[in-house]
């Protein structure tokens, strides 16, 4: 038999995270576009400056209820002929609210990027907000704040939100509002929120993917170019204020059999020097299965399927401020949650005294740095970071400076900043499980003081 030559590997090329093009169109909406050759599917993320404290008092939730009306028909198309359209032209449009703002995605195939960018359009420049559909939307709303309730996980952020920060603070409260401001939310309310805050001039859209014999300018300025809106001034956006009291609070869940566990604080955003080697140093704690939480609390005392710590970004600011959450998460068994619990801060104060090895630093690196060409291998992941950085102002080279930084970061860095990110007095501690197995034991480790509130 004759067989085909074994393919042969090519020479390893530099890889960077890719620079988009910044321009801007007529109507104030500014644009990164960014070639990525070979991504027939076109990605487009548009930031829209609505972000949850602009939410009127006593409507938390009504930027969730527009985001999600985008969707439901627009001066041309019903909610149902809206849908049909989208399918149509193979195309996938979403859109969220967050504390930054609203975001907005759409992902289509090249051949049908007109019609795609055209109904994305209609959607922000004319959304129909029809009684009916809004009046469906609370409802569905409402039908999932139960479900979330029951969900330990979710339980859990919603107690270390409500613990952390000021009651008066949006932050404070459920990103998508109660069932007592989701029940005051019409379609009025919704009109009113996006006459306010939705317009082109403070808006920004990114589009990625294989732009090869695409007149993006004329698709661009038939279609989101001829969305209309008036300018408006900066908005201050308000600090952000926290109580890192080291303290353990408990939500009873009588009769669990697991213990959802949540531990947390404020810490430095993307601006701060400090970000690249925390996000260095909080991997080689809690980043993939290998790293120290894991190492002790899964595989040396099998109390857990696994333990995450993580820094996630909460609202940045022009001025540079801004503030992430620094979080420990994961699930033990009810009869260990004392001596987990117990573990996980022998783990944080042998990290504080001793510090990180040079192995722990050099794979951590090698699985962020490493993995990045795969990470952002569609159109898709390029464009929702992208936005990500415009909504947390960042220069559009951010990213590609991180990874540079990562690689650049020692270990004694990375020590000094997961030390400083997680030190074991001064997390705010959740523990979603049955109070009456848990408080004693809980309250035994001298951790903080330990309160127990319902579920």
């Amino acid at each position: 038999m004759d067989f085909h030559p074994r393919p042969q590997a090519g020479e390893p090329k530099p890889w960077a995270f890719p620079a988009p093009e910044r321009g801007a169109l007529p109507n104030g909406l500014t644009v990164l576009r960014c070639h990525r050759p070979g991504q027939q599917v076109i990605a487009v993320e548009v930031h829209l400056d609505a972000p949850l404290d602009a939410e009127p008092k006593g409507l938390d939730g009504v930027s969730t209820i527009m985001a999600r009306a985008f969707n439901e028909g627009t001066d041309k198309h019903s909610a149902e002929e809206f849908a049909a359209e989208l399918e149509r032209c193979g195309a996938t449009m979403d859109a969220h609210a967050d504390h930054p703002g609203v975001r907005a995605s759409l992902e289509v195939p090249a051949s049908r990027l007109s019609k795609g960018l055209a109904l994305l359009a209609d959607a922000l420049r004319a959304p129909a907000f029809d009684d009916s559909e809004i009046e469906r939307l609370v409802r569905n709303r409402l039908d999932e704040i139960p479900h979330e309730a029951a969900n330990p996980a979710r339980r859990a952020a919603k107690e270390l939100s409500k613990q952390l920060f000021p009651a008066d603070a949006r932050m404070s409260r459920p990103r998508q509002g109660t069932e007592e401001t989701v029940s005051a939310i019409d379609a009025a309310a919704v009109r009113a929120f996006y006459d306010r805050h939705v317009r082109p001039a403070t808006a920004t859209a990114v589009v990625v993917g294989d732009l090869r014999g695409i007149d993006l300018d004329a698709l661009l300025a038939d279609t989101l170019g001829a969305w209309t809106g008036d300018t408006a001034e900066p908005r201050p956006v308000p600090p952000v204020v926290a109580d890192d009291t080291g303290r353990v609070i408990i939500v009873d869940r009588p009769g669990a059999v697991q213990t959802q566990l949540l531990m947390g604080r404020v810490g430095p955003d993307k601006h701060d020097r400090v970000w690249a080697a925390q996000i260095l140093g909080t991997y080689c704690l809690g980043g993939t299965l290998t790293s120290r939480l894991d190492r002790v609390l899964r595989e040396e005392k099998g109390y857990t399927y696994g333990v995450r710590s993580f820094a996630q970004v909460l609202r940045s600011a022009p001025d540079g401020s801004g503030a992430a959450m620094l979080a420990i998460s994961g699930s033990v068994d009810t009869p260990n949650t004392g001596p987990a619990l117990d573990d996980l801060w022998k783990v944080l104060r042998t990290l504080a005294a001793e510090g990180l090895t040079d192995a722990e630093r050099d794979t951590a690196v090698q699985n962020l740095v490493g993995v990045a060409p795969l990470k952002f291998e569609t159109a898709a992941a390029v464009a929702s970071t992208l936005a990500d950085q415009v909504e947390q102002h960042l220069p559009d080279d951010f990213q590609a400076q991180v990874y540079r930084q990562l690689a650049a970061t020692g270990t004694v860095e990375a020590t000094a900043a997961v030390v400083s990110a997680f030190p074991a007095g001064r997390l705010v501690t959740i523990l979603v499980g049955d109070a009456a197995q848990i408080e004693e034991p809980v309250k035994a480790l001298g951790i903080g003081e330990v309160t127990v509130v319902e579920s």
